[in-house]
């Protein structure tokens, strides 16, 4: 059935027809342009002359007053005469206009061109000794922030970065997150770094040093490994600034140092975020610390020069300096050797691996009268029971915070796993798992969001809880969103029971770090931020990336916080030099110490106590390097951050293997290889307790019976795990409940 046609509007066939006018040419524009104009000037024209009493009384008088106003408005020569010179004089206009308009027209085009260009970020760095950031990622705010504080005492300050991203963007976001001081410049430039033709535009040749950032995509490494390629196509692979990048997983590591070549160091970002929460989980307060060690606002590693040394023991030159605290020796091939024995001889080729505020070497003076023999401790080994963790949430770095666990746990230790939505892969059997028999490792059902999930746990009866958030685009939430949602559920159980709990989350924002709800016991940990700021030391002084190699991948948890009862009488006044004397005995370097709690009250009540104007009683009560003269009064609770030796397995106990990503596996370092067998090893790895506060757990089957444990059964040192390796999950037990009850082991041939 057919209908009838409903009639078009005149209106919309007026429109339509004036459209495709339009759309013709640009001769037909510009014809209606000029009909507009005429259309609009020469009826306006004709009523100013219509209505001024002085204009002629004919007709033809008004129409040469009317031209000769439209002429001038639309500057086309009012010229009077006849007709044909009047003609001439309008075309002559109507050309001249033509000519100004085109021209006008050039300029605004290449003008927003060019803008439209430096939006895009395609115009080329000139400049030289600039420090340049290739890729975007949560490290790109810690990386850019460091490297203007590095960089603050010269003139002149510049930061590149390039990215697939708007520039626009991109400086907007920086100059948000940081505050940029008034000499920096910084410079967003649009492009992807492994194209050799965007890496033009940085001028990587030209820079002091060139950072790769890992991106947050499936293929990050092999992005930095092409980034890392490109670079090295753009040189002979020998010249040029050093270059520092980072890779997430393990197995990209030798195929990304290849790429950087010799003038390049590579990082292992999630191996590093992994043992910073396992050592923050045994250490509290460990984070804060190495914060404050590797920015720039404080305290860093340096080298000085040791030829005024010469021929003095290492233990004599510990106590020659006052405003640094010396933790070992640069020999001449770059090869470090860090907390050497006392009676290491220092050469005149050598160079003094110390921790100050800055480069600048005061005079060496003797400080051996400053210590105090009466207020030391004699060195006593250090044993511990086993711990209980709990473990909320799960993640691409769950895997190797198992693995780390598992290395430095103590027989009778319990891991319980709350995985929450995202699944945990299946135990291996025994036969091909790595050696787990200290460890016992539950999985429990549940949601660590959910009250009640956690309430059925208790979390008050472990030792410490590890909150881990999901991968970044596993979802819809943001990484960082379950986190906070799992502290928040922490933090009401502490208000409930009137107590703290002892918990290290995992944060992926720089940003949700003031949001986070943290008790007084808690911490956290950004990831990549720790990788963030050793990528900036070692771009800002290449010669110590071999000594953060040695102290972070090499050793793993090199840096310790011990108590203050375990080298010192508590409530003696000693000089930070007698703390020094007493790590040096042990086999350790003393760099700091963590103030707790008020001074306690002088021994003498005759003499009153000396103004205390100690720093480290602000903030986070950590003082690095503080003057080795100096004297104060030690509070039991105080803790003294140490350098630690590495740690030399006993007769009867046989070495550890290293693990396949291990660097000490194809390299044995100077430093291992020099201790003598009679040296104090150091038996305190990056555990998940603390032995000197902590209490043994009655539900633990050594807590009956912790001085029983035997010295030798120390846990042996955290080794680097490869991601190949199988599954870290052995023997994984599954509770029934969240009360934790033993259950059977998967795999397990021996479980009936």
């Amino acid at each position: 059935m057919t209908g009838r046609r409903r009639p078009t509007p005149l209106r919309d066939r007026a429109r339509y027809r004036f459209d495709s006018t339009l759309a013709r040419s640009t001769g037909v524009l510009m014809g209606w342009l000029s009909v507009c104009c005429l259309g609009v000037v020469v009826p306006v024209s004709a009523l100013l002359v219509w209505t001024d009493p002085g204009s002629p009384r004919s007709f033809t008088g008004r129409l040469l007053i009317v031209w000769r106003t439209s002429a001038e408005t639309l500057r086309l020569n009012g010229v009077s005469g006849a007709p044909l010179r009047m003609l001439l004089s309008a075309l002559l206009g109507v050309i001249a206009l033509l000519c100004v308009s085109t021209l006008i027209g050039v300029i605004t085009t290449g003008l927003g061109d060019r803008l439209t260009e430096l939006r895009r970020g395609r115009s080329t760095v000139l400049e030289r000794r600039h420090a340049v950031v290739l890729g975007w990622s949560d490290q790109v705010f810690t990386v850019v922030g460091e490297l203007l504080a590095a960089r603050a005492g010269r003139s002149r300050e510049v930061v590149a970065v390039l990215a697939p991203r708007d520039p626009a963007e991109m400086d907007e976001e920086l100059r948000a997150a940081l505050a940029l001081p008034g000499s920096a410049r910084l410079v967003c430039r649009s492009g992807s770094p492994s194209d050799p033709r965007a890496l033009d535009v940085v001028a990587p040749h030209d820079a002091a040093s060139v950072l790769v950032l890992p991106v947050e995509d499936a293929d990050a490494d092999t992005r930095v490994v092409r980034v890392l390629l490109a670079l090295r196509a753009q040189s002979d692979g020998a010249s040029g600034p050093p270059v520092v990048a980072a890779v997430r997983d393990a197995r990209y590591l030798p195929a990304a140092r290849l790429a950087a070549g010799p003038r390049g160091t590579v990082l292992e970002t999630e191996l590093t975020t992994a043992r910073l929460l396992v050592q923050s989980a045994g250490s509290p307060g460990l984070t804060a610390v190495l914060r404050d060690l590797l920015d720039f606002a404080g305290a860093e590693f340096h080298v000085r020069d040791a030829s005024g040394l010469a021929g003095l023991t290492f233990g004599d030159a510990v106590l020659r300096f006052d405003d640094c605290a010396v933790v070992g020796l640069l020999a001449p091939d770059g090869r470090p050797v860090l907390t050497p024995p006392a009676e290491t001889v220092v050469a005149a080729t050598d160079r003094l691996v110390v921790v100050a505020h800055d480069d600048t070497a005061a005079a060496p003076v003797d400080l051996r009268a400053h210590v105090d023999p009466t207020a030391v401790l004699p060195p006593a080994p250090r044993t511990g029971g086993p711990a209980r963790t709990l473990l909320l949430g799960w993640n691409r770095r769950a895997p190797l915070v198992v693995h780390l666990l598992r290395a430095a746990a103590r027989p009778g230790s319990v891991l319980d796993i709350v995985p929450g939505p995202d699944p945990v892969p299946e135990p291996v059997p025994p036969a091909v798992s790595p050696p787990s028999g200290h460890l016992d490792v539950v999985l429990h059902p549940g949601d660590p969001v959910r009250p009640d999930d956690l309430r059925s746990l208790d979390p008050f009866r472990y030792d410490s809880v590890l909150v881990l958030g999901p991968d970044a685009h596993t979802g819809p939430e943001r990484p960082d969103d379950r986190t906070l949602l799992t502290l928040l559920t922490l933090r009401s159980l502490e208000e409930e029971r009137g107590r703290a709990l002892p918990v290290v989350a995992e944060l992926s924002d720089p940003r949700s770090r003031p949001l986070a709800p943290l008790g007084p016991a808690s911490d956290a940990v950004v990831r990549g931020e720790l990788a963030a700021l050793l990528m900036t030391q070692i771009a800002h002084n290449p010669a110590l990336a071999p000594v953060f190699e040695e102290v972070f991948a090499t050793r793993g948890g090199a840096l310790a916080l011990r108590p203050v009862t375990e080298y010192l009488l508590p409530g003696r006044e000693a000089s930070f030099a007698t703390v020094v004397s007493a790590a040096l005995a042990r086999g350790e370097c003393a760099i700091g110490y963590r103030a707790h709690g008020p001074a306690p009250a002088h021994p003498d009540p005759a003499r009153p106590h000396p103004a205390d104007p100690d720093p480290a009683r602000h903030g986070n009560g950590v003082r690095l390097c503080p003057r080795a003269s100096r004297r104060r009064l030690w509070n039991a609770e105080d803790e003294i951050l140490v350098l630690t030796s590495p740690r030399s397995p006993s007769a009867d106990e046989p070495a550890p293997d290293p693990a396949p990503g291990d660097a000490r596996a194809s390299h044995p370092h100077p430093a291992t290889e020099q201790a003598p067998a009679t040296r104090t090893p150091d038996i305190q790895p990056p555990d998940i307790q603390t032995p000197a506060t902590r209490t043994p757990n009655p539900q633990t089957p050594d807590a009956q019976a912790p001085d029983a444990q035997a010295p030798d059964a120390q846990a042996p040192d955290v080794r680097t795990p490869d991601t190949q390796a199988p599954n870290p999950l052995p023997r994984m037990r599954r509770g029934q409940d969240g009360s934790g009850a033993p259950g059977a082991a998967e795999g397990d041939p021996h479980t009936p």
